[in-house]
């Protein structure tokens, strides 16, 4: 989420808070023809779009802009905001025109400019083409709930003083939930139930989360502040159900032309969604080939009456072999009780192997905590994500969510899901999700400077470069001999490498091509191994983002380009631990930047001709 999360299979939550709301405040967007120096011009950018989204700001550290105090107001999605936004966009944009010379600026600025300018580009296309506003009730709902449980949950305060702060914005979400009524003109109906379900979450938030934790000097002024709030979003509840569902007519799909525009700005990788396709559909079949060679020798030794099923064809002996081979793995699995502290097992034990292999030196914080996703959350995150630090207060906490199985779950559904994030598949996610993952390479990326700097690239961070660091760090994990090479964790990788190319194709398929829902399921469930609970939740997940699922294919990929770009560049010199600490140190810039970062040489260009090396 922009600032934002990343949706898991788990998904980076960077930050958990949109910047795509509305304007508060707007500085001056004149447009001089003198020559200006681009790091205030940057600060200027970085600071005035932090003020469009309160919530995001308390979530970056950002608590007043030009004396407003942030933590104390909601987004404000009024039309007369959303003008004001667009104009400070354009406004901006033809001043980056007039007043800078890319070719003349130095290589960190470049990078600064290019994000910069790909934010711009982005904004617009939300706000003057996509208008997810006008469409989608998830957008609203996940605003309140997330500018709620910010203050609720970073210390970046007295207790007292952030519950000031959640009362003055309970306060405003009578006139929010109203102002989204007036906005929303239709939406398809996956979005409406989705928003549903995470609307309860935010009445569950503030009648029974917030509501026990009030400190009792400010119990009446919270009571007082939650009654009307609650109401308003019951009110907006039945509103879903009752007339908003009437107007479902809407597709989700965004459609070729604005999905590669999107695509474009969001990405920032030098490959068009076709090459991304065609690279997903080529990569699956030599992974299946490679997922075979390693299957038959467990399968033998599990099942050696079926004799590696040599007399089949060699598609369904690939499906057969494959898939009993990952059933007797996923029999090994945590329970419904056990879930959260396994992972939280799973955490030290990757940590001691980083230290143990000197893959990069550990950031000296030591602020992760393991906590249940919200509630108001848990539509998109069926898995769990990570909520980062404030990038401008990295002393507070950071978050690796885990998505409890609700109790209410028949036992084949809880069963299903247990399977899919096996022993095996929850040592992957928590690698993924937090050590030597996201939180890692976030806590690096708290330490940019200067600090205007740091809060572009975590703002506006590139989801490739976020999301491919995830898997590629995963790989380094197995390489190096994590789990005594254990060939269970590497063909479970393997299988969560079909997943990652199934995201791609699924993304650019469902969105641009006509992919239908069944394909979808086939896809996933018969040519990619997954459980179907897992095909379900991905597949709604497909229906409520664009441009994101591909990112952990297109960043997977470029992170091994880079590497390898890196070590020719550098020869002997280009050690693991060096090579990661350059790269994080550098933020979360596009990929193809980060090469021009570390070694002054372009990157490559890209190909698709297959998976990365091992």
């Amino acid at each position: 989420m922009r600032p934002g999360r990343r949706p898991s299979e788990v998904v980076v939550v960077k930050h958990i808070f949109a910047v795509l709301s509305v304007a508060l405040i707007a500085t001056g967007c004149g447009s001089g023809t003198k020559r200006t120096e681009f790091a205030p011009l940057a600060e200027e950018f970085v600071y005035t779009s932090l003020s469009f989204s309160p919530a995001g700001a308390t979530q970056t550290g950002y608590h007043r802009h030009n004396g407003v105090v942030l933590d104390e107001l909601l987004d404000d999605l009024s039309p007369d905001a959303l003008d004001r936004q667009r104009q400070f966009y354009r406004g901006f944009q033809e001043r980056l025109v007039k007043s800078i010379r890319p070719e003349e600026l130095s290589a960190e600025e470049r990078a600064d400019y290019d994000i910069l300018s790909d934010q711009i580009s982005l904004a617009l296309l939300e706000l003057d083409r996509i208008q997810n506003y006008r469409h989608n009730p998830t957008l609203y709902v996940e605003s309140v709930g997330n500018a709620l449980f910010g203050p609720f949950i970073l210390e970046y305060d007295s207790k007292p003083q952030r519950m000031r702060h959640i009362i003055a914005r309970l306060e405003k979400v009578p006139a929010f939930y109203e102002q989204a009524k007036k906005n929303l003109v239709d939406s398809p109906e996956i979005w409406n139930k989705v928003a549903q379900e995470e609307n309860e979450g935010n009445i569950g938030l503030i009648d029974k989360a917030i509501r026990a934790e009030a400190p009792e000097e400010l119990r009446k002024e919270y009571d007082a502040a939650a009654g009307p709030a609650l109401a308003a979003a019951r009110n907006f509840q039945e509103y879903l159900k009752n007339d908003l569902a009437k107007r479902n007519a809407r597709d989700w799909r965004l459609g070729g032309e604005l999905y590669g525009r999107k695509f474009r700005y969001a990405l920032a990788t030098d490959l068009e969604p076709d090459e991304v396709l065609a690279q997903a559909e080529a990569d699956l079949k030599s992974v299946r080939a490679k997922m075979l060679e390693l299957a038959l020798p467990l399968h033998r030794r599990w099942f050696p009456a079926r004799s590696g099923h040599e007399g089949l064809e060699a598609g369904e002996r690939e499906n057969r072999v494959i898939s009993e081979t990952l059933s007797k793995i996923a029999e090994r699995h945590s329970t419904r009780e056990a879930y959260i502290g396994d992972a939280r097992r799973d955490l030290e034990e990757a940590r001691q192997f980083v230290k143990e292999k000197n893959l990069l030196k550990l950031p000296p914080r030591d602020n992760l905590q393991v906590i249940p996703t919200p509630g108001f959350m848990r539509g998109i995150y069926a898995v769990g994500g990570f909520a980062s630090a404030p990038a401008l207060q990295p002393e507070l906490g950071a978050f690796y969510w885990i998505t409890p199985i609700p109790q209410a779950w028949p036992r084949e559904r809880m069963e299903s899901k247990l399977r899919e994030y096996n022993f095996y598949k929850l040592k992957l996610l928590t690698i993924h999700e937090a050590m030597p993952g996201h939180y890692v390479q976030l806590e690096y990326a708290n330490d940019v400077q200067p600090a205007y700097r740091r809060v572009l690239r975590s703002v506006f961070g590139n989801g490739p470069y976020i999301e491919g660091w995830g898997q590629y760090s995963t790989q380094v994990m197995l390489d190096e001999g994590y789990l005594n090479h254990a060939p269970e964790l590497r063909l479970t990788f393997q299988k969560e490498e079909l997943r990652v190319i199934a995201n791609a194709i699924l993304d650019v398929r469902l969105h641009t091509k006509g992919m239908t829902d069944q394909e979808a399921l086939d896809l996933m469930q018969n040519l990619t191994f997954q459980e179907k609970e897992e095909a379900t939740a991905k597949l709604r997940r497909a229906k409520l983002s664009s441009c994101q699922l591909p990112t952990y294919l297109v960043g997977w990929r470029d992170w091994i380009r880079v590497r390898e770009h890196y070590q020719r560049a550098k020869g002997s010199e280009a050690t693991l631990a060096e090579f990661h600490g350059r790269a994080l140190s550098a933020g979360s810039v596009p990929l193809p930047v980060l090469a021009r970062l570390l070694t002054g040489v372009p990157l490559k260009t890209a190909t698709t001709d297959g998976a990365p090396t091992r």
